[in-house]
């Protein structure tokens, strides 16, 4: 089973604000700040993305960690 932590990294002198998702064994992906949404939906935009970076399937079910910080893991029991 995987794990996806996201975090908010803010704006610097070079980039905008973004969003990382990372798993535990190094797979990453940043996004540039889904301004068009909010709050979790902006770290789910990113944990989805890595997901079909990696082409990973199935469904995420994710809550907050603290400030700017999401974990996701797959849903695998009955609907």
């Amino acid at each position: 089973m995987k794990a996806i932590e996201t975090k908010y990294l803010g704006p610097s002198g070079h980039r905008g604000a973004r969003i990382k998702a990372t798993d535990h064994d190094g797979n990453s992906i940043t996004i540039g700040y889904p301004h068009e949404l909010s709050g979790m939906a902006c770290h789910r935009k990113a944990a989805d993305a890595l997901c079909e970076k990696m082409g990973w399937e199935g469904a995420l079910i994710g809550g907050g960690l603290g400030p700017g910080r999401y974990a996701f893991v797959f849903f695998t029991g009955p609907y």
